[in-house]
């Protein structure tokens, strides 16, 4: 297992940076995933770490050792592709077996280990087969198996569940986090999709535009969102994102609609504030009217999502996403009531998109700020 520092890592291409500055801290046996859009920089992080692209500035140490001189083959790490990489005339053996090979190996031990890294991946019946007789999970599974041979310290994935089927990716979603759990290696896994990122993750960290946005535990990203980035881009469908102002004591008014007035309860901010209110879709309340903080809209869609049904509706010059109950029947003009629980508003600085800290949260602070002390 190897415990990962990287120091202010910087990476830029003809003098265009495409990383700003990353600084992150990672545990020996933990499961982090980098999620983050298409270009944002997370899988040149990965590759850095790799070794597979030279540091422009900064410091990647592991296990408290600078490895940036390092060639990829001495840093302890192994990498999973997207695309497999497997060696089309070669049996599943013989691909397992290449970084061991390459090494010399001896072939007892090559033999023995390949069986050992076969069994863990379930793929000791198809060690004579070559890639071309296999389904895309299996081939995955190859890989993986072709990674744990080395016994490295750092697993590292890069979007290696993109080219699966629906059904495929959940599988070996599942498959890869077993894996984690019996070996209880360090793993690093890159995705640009956040459902995959919230299943896997013991530490999320979300990247945006070559900068580290937030980084937790799934579930304190998801409740509690660092930046507007962040809340649209965690949970499907996205969390409501409403340019707003704060109109009094624990009250703000949507842009647009003047005569909204929603409550916000624990939040100090001063009147005629620029904010951004956020409402996640599951949290809003179908009402029949006469509700506090309530808002009048129209069903533009309907999308059906299986387990559940999320309508997206007009509210004056604004749009919401509310998951509907179970059952609940719409009026056939199309028109909703919509009630906004107090506690359940998160609010952002309009200017900056950054996340306003509740009075609940700098208690919080003030707390763990004396015990440090």
């Amino acid at each position: 297992m190897a415990k990962l520092s990287l120091s202010g890592l910087r990476k830029s291409y003809a003098g265009k940076q495409v990383l700003h500055g990353v600084d992150v801290e990672i545990d020996q046996g933990e499961f982090v995933v980098i999620v983050g859009p298409s270009g944002c920089g997370k899988s040149t992080l990965l590759r850095m770490i790799a070794g597979l692209e030279e540091i422009t500035e900064g410091e990647i140490a592991i296990n408290g050792q600078v490895v940036n001189d390092l060639d990829p083959a001495d840093r302890g790490c192994t990498m999973v592709f997207q695309n497999y990489a497997l060696y089309p005339h070669m049996t599943v053996a013989e691909n397992i077996a290449y970084p061991l090979k390459i090494a010399r190996v001896p072939k007892p031990e090559r033999e023995r280990r390949v069986r050992e890294a076969a069994a863990i991946v379930d793929l000791s019946d198809y060690l004579d087969r070559r890639p071309a007789q296999l389904s895309g999970g299996q081939r995955q599974r190859v890989a993986m198996g072709r990674a744990i041979v080395r016994e490295p310290q750092l697993f590292l994935f890069d979007e290696p569940l993109s080219n699966l089927d629906a059904k495929l990716r959940v599988s070996m979603r599942i498959e890869i986090k077993r894996l984690h759990k019996r070996l209880q290696a360090t793993s690093i896994f890159v995705t640009h999709d956040q459902v995959e990122a919230m299943t896997l993750a013991d530490t999320l960290i979300v990247m945006n535009g070559g900068r580290v946005e937030q980084i937790g535990a799934p579930a304190e990203i998801y409740d509690k969102p660092a930046s507007t980035f962040v809340a649209g881009f965690m949970g499907a469908p996205a969390m409501n994102l409403l340019p707003a102002t704060v109109s009094g004591p624990g009250r703000v008014t949507l842009d647009g609609i003047p005569d909204s007035s929603i409550q916000i309860e624990g939040y100090d901010v001063a009147p005629g504030t620029k904010v951004v209110l956020g409402i996640r879709p599951e949290d809003l309340v179908i009402d029949a009217g006469g509700a506090d903080s309530s808002l009048s809209g129209a069903v533009d869609l309907v999308e059906e999502l299986g387990s559940s049904r999320a309508a997206y509706c007009s509210v004056g010059p604004q749009e919401l996403a509310v998951i509907l109950p179970k059952g609940f029947a719409l009026d056939r003009s199309g028109a909703i009531g919509l009630a906004v629980p107090p506690k359940a508003v998160h609010l952002f600085d309009a200017a900056t998109g950054r996340r306003l800290e509740s009075m609940e949260g700098q208690r919080s602070c003030a707390t763990a700020m004396n015990a440090s002390e």
